[in-house]
């Protein structure tokens, strides 16, 4: 969990509150209800980074997970990660109607933003960005959304999830493997402990060594090229992986075989 609290100076008031939806190592989502009551109390503003997790939005059966940020004054969403829509994408939504990005960023140049159209100039949104001109995000975003529909967006959610619960349940039946923590979200975090390492707990190198397993494994498979998975400590945690499921036509054959190779890699470790 991530809690922020921003401070302009040292000692003065706080004024915001920023909640993680989808954390980058562990995809964990904050307790938004609670957090939000405790900045209604004091008028702070709420915002969430669910650039990541707010995509399970779109799901029936994952909505939950984002429970209260309708209560937000700003949230953050990257349709390109768990929905792959063509990078980038990215939305910045706000409750806000005072014109506060245009407050903001606005720098009022006349040569590019002629202030006597006959249209109504809050559609010009280039000068209220800090970019002023870019590509337009939304359409990737909106073809998708025509070509698959709320169904098929929800089926890529849903996928996702029920791969990763796939392989926590095959994890748990094989010796090696241990996982950080129950997987809120499609981040899967576990260490591999070899056949040397096992029932070692109590040595006082267990963990220097297991520290070690995971960068061996990744330069194996990188020479082999059999996969490409990411691994880092975290806090007093030593080295362990990080497996992402993001791509809904992963078969469960394929999670076999990412179960076997790690197996198969470090057989003699």
């Amino acid at each position: 969990m991530y809690l922020g609290l921003f401070f302009s100076l040292q000692g003065s008031v706080p004024f915001l509150v920023i909640t993680t939806c989808g954390a980058t190592v562990f995809g964990a989502f904050d307790s938004l209800e609670e957090i939000a009551a405790v900045c209604e109390r004091h008028s702070l503003w709420l915002h969430v980074d669910a650039a990541y997790g707010g995509s399970a939005l779109l799901s029936n059966r994952h909505r939950h997970l984002l429970k209260g940020i309708e209560r937000a004054d700003s949230v953050t969403w990257n349709p390109h990660k768990l929905l792959g829509v063509g990078l980038q994408c990215s939305a910045f939504l706000l409750r806000d109607t005072t014109q506060l990005l245009e407050q903001c960023h606005a720098a009022n140049a006349t040569y590019l933003f002629q202030t006597d159209k006959f249209y109504d100039l809050k559609y010009d949104t280039g000068d209220k960005s800090i970019q002023c001109g870019r590509r337009v995000d939304c359409l990737k975003l909106w073809l998708m959304w025509k070509a698959l529909g709320s169904k098929g967006l929800e089926g890529k959610v849903d996928r996702v999830l029920d791969q990763t619960r796939y392989l926590v349940e095959e994890m748990k039946k094989r010796g090696g493997f241990r996982l950080i923590m129950e997987p809120e979200f499609v981040n899967l975090c576990f260490w591999y402990v070899p056949p040397s390492l096992r029932n070692q707990e109590d040595s006082l190198d267990f963990w220097t060594r297991l520290g070690k397993v995971a960068p061996i494994i990744k330069e194996r498979m990188m020479k082999k090229g059999s996969m490409m998975v990411g691994y880092q400590p975290h806090g007093n945690r030593v080295n362990f992986f990080r497996q992402i499921i993001v791509n809904p036509d992963v078969a469960k054959e394929d999670l076999d075989f990412f179960l076997d190779e790690i197996e198969r890699l470090a057989e003699d470790l």
